[in-house]
This record gives structure tokens, C-alpha cells and sequence, in this order.
């Protein structure tokens, strides 16, 4: 396929885009580089650096290209930052969005995959989340992404539009070129690799008294391959649906630290804080309908595997992208 990767020079997109490449797809990645990297776009794939708050370059660029599908990455995606500044996320996920689609329609392009998330469910009445839960989102961005799958379902009824929207909570790790490398970083993974390399004097754990193992937070991460292979089976999805991604476990805050403490072999300050409010003890998301529907099925399974690609790629780029 001929395929319009917007927002392809972020962590997930970038991947996304590697893959695709690999797979002998068509690749143009279209990115305004406000959170994405010049060093992150694979040179295989045609480059256009544009605004997607801009109907007519979006156009231009689907026109151009001649694209028989979009992925949709570009997004912000920062929950505290959106309970600071809601009309960012709502201009940013939803407008922009509406100017991909309507852009899609006028150049007669039918099928999409977006990049949801599972913060459109809020704290969960049962684990792990299916997509038959309740979506009640409690910070905006988890607002954006819900209404932006709402306007999905109505252009897919209206204008014969194809879509699938993945959601899922801890993108992680790497591949062997790509890595994560958002500023600031606030993914857990990450931060503490960047203690073990001696960028940060600490890594904080806040909340230490939760109804869990060892008190800490017990978090769903699946690793960025994993995610960029579900992307790519959703281009060929028969039918628009949604599907929530999960690995079918979860990692508590702890025990992250000591993964990454085994493999780095580093030293690790820890400080201990009160819990955030607004955080869940478990959040863990059901992947059983992607994996009966499309054979979805992850490779990387156990968290150590997560963070040993994750520390090879912050080793070789022990700055980030630099750009």
C-alpha cells in the first residue's frame, strides 16, 4: 500500500514507519517535528514537513502521495499538561483531525488506523479493560481521543470511511534503530534508564501503599514493535472497529526499577513520594479481540525484554536524537 504516516517522526510513528518499510509499503510521513525528530524518519520514506491544523497542506499531501491509507499519530499526549491547557488537546486531537478527514474525503482516501488510547475508559470498574467498559474519561486528553473516535464512527457511516482505532496505555522500548525520545520525558522506562545513565539524580515512585504486590502502581506495557505489527494488521481489517491492546499482565512501578537495575547493572537513586491524585492501583487492557479478529499476537512479553531494547537503543543514543 501506498500509506500517509501523520505524525511519523514521533516514537510510535517512526516505528511504525520502519516496519511498514520493511514490509515493502509505500511510506510518505507527514510531521510537523513540534514532537517528533529529524533523525527518527526512516530514508526510505518520503518526508513532508506540514501542518495538519492546515486543511489545504494535508490535502496536498494525500493528493500528492496518492495514498491508499492514513496513519494517524499526531496527537498531544501529556494528561497533567491537558488538565493545564485543555483547548491545546482539544485544537490539536480533535480540529486537526477533522482536518485529516475532511482532507481524506476530498481526495477520496478510505481507510484509516488512529492511534487511540485506553484513558478513554478512566478508572475501570473491572480488569482487564475489554472494549465492552464504560468510556468515561477523566482529563482531556482522554476526552479528545474519545470524541475523535465518535467523529470516526458517524464519517464511517456517512462517507463509507474504513477506520480502525487501536487503544492502549505503555508504549515501550525499541527497535534496533528507533527509540523513545520525548522532552520532556515523563514514560517511566525511560526516566529511569536516563538515572542509570546519570541524566536524572533519581527516579520517583509515587504512591507506595497501593492494594497491590509491593504497593506500587501496576502498569500495562507493551513493546513498540509489538504495537507497530497491530498498526500494520489494521490496515487490512475487513470492517471499522475498535480494539483495546494489552499484553494480558501488568508491571508494578517496582518492579520496572528492578528490571531496569538487572540489566543496566547500575546504580539507582529511588525517592519514595505520595501517591498522584487520579492514579489507579491497575490498569491492564484486554487484547483477546484483536487477537481473535485480526491474529494479533505480541512477542515481547516480559517487561525485561521491554527494557533490554529500550537500554541497547538509550546506550547508542545516550542524548536522544540530538535534533
Amino acid at each position: 500500500m501506498k500509506v500517509l504516516v501523520v505524525g511519523g517522526a514521533g516514537y510510535i510513528g517512526s516505528v511504525c514507519a520502519e516496519l511498514l518499510l520493511d514490509e515493502d509499503h509505500e511510506v510518505t510521513v507527514f510531521d510537523n517535528l513540534s514532537e517528533g525528530h529529524r533523525r527518527a524518519l526512516d530514508p526510505r520514506a518520503k518526508f513532508i514537513h506540514g501542518e495538519l491544523a492546515d486543511r489545504h497542506q494535508i490535502e496536498a499531501a494525500l493528493y500528492s502521495t496518492r495514498a491508499d491509507a492514513v496513519m494517524h499519530f499526531a496527537a498531544s499526549a501529556l494528561v497533567a499538561e491537558s488538565m493545564r491547557d485543555p483547548s491545546k488537546y482539544f485544537r490539536n486531537n480533535i480540529s486537526n483531525g477533522l482536518n485529516l478527514l475532511d482532507a481524506m474525503v476530498a481526495t477520496h482516501v478510505e481507510r484509516i488506523v488512529f492511534s487511540s488510547t485506553c484513558a478513554i475508559f478512566g478508572p475501570p470498574d473491572r480488569l482487564p479493560i475489554d472494549e465492552t467498559a464504560t468510556a468515561r474519561p477523566i482529563n482531556p486528553y482522554g476526552e479528545s481521543k474519545l470524541a475523535f473516535e465518535k467523529i470516526l464512527r458517524w464519517y464511517a457511516q456517512i462517507y463509507d470511511l474504513k477506520f480502525v482505532s487501536l487503544r492502549y496505555f505503555n508504549a515501550a522500548g525499541a527497535s534496533e534503530k528507533l527509540g523513545e525520545d520525548h522532552r520532556p520525558e515523563t514514560h517511566l522506562i525511560p526516566s529511569v534508564l536516563k538515572a542509570a545513565l546519570g541524566q536524572k539524580p533519581h527516579v520517583e515512585i509515587y504512591g507506595t501503599d497501593y492494594e497491590t504486590p509491593d504497593g506500587t502502581c501496576i502498569r500495562d506495557y507493551i513493546h513498540i514493535v509489538d504495537l507497530a505489527r497491530a498498526h500494520i494488521l489494521a490496515l487490512n481489517a475487513t470492517k471499522s472497529e475498535f480494539y483495546n491492546l494489552g499484553t494480558g499482565g501488568g508491571t508494578s512501578v517496582r518492579e520496572v526499577i528492578n528490571s531496569c537495575l538487572k540489566i543496566t547493572g547500575r546504580k539507582i537513586e529511588i525517592v519514595e513520594k505520595p501517591r498522584r491524585p487520579g492514579d489507579p492501583p491497575r490498569l491492564i487492557a484486554s487484547s483477546e479481540k484483536i487477537r481473535k479478529e485480526l491474529g494479533w499476537r505480541p512477542q515481547f512479553q516480559s517487561v525485561d525484554a521491554i527494557i533490554d531494547s529500550s537500554w541497547k537503543w538509550h546506550q547508542k543514543f545516550p542524548s536522544g536524537y540530538q535534533d
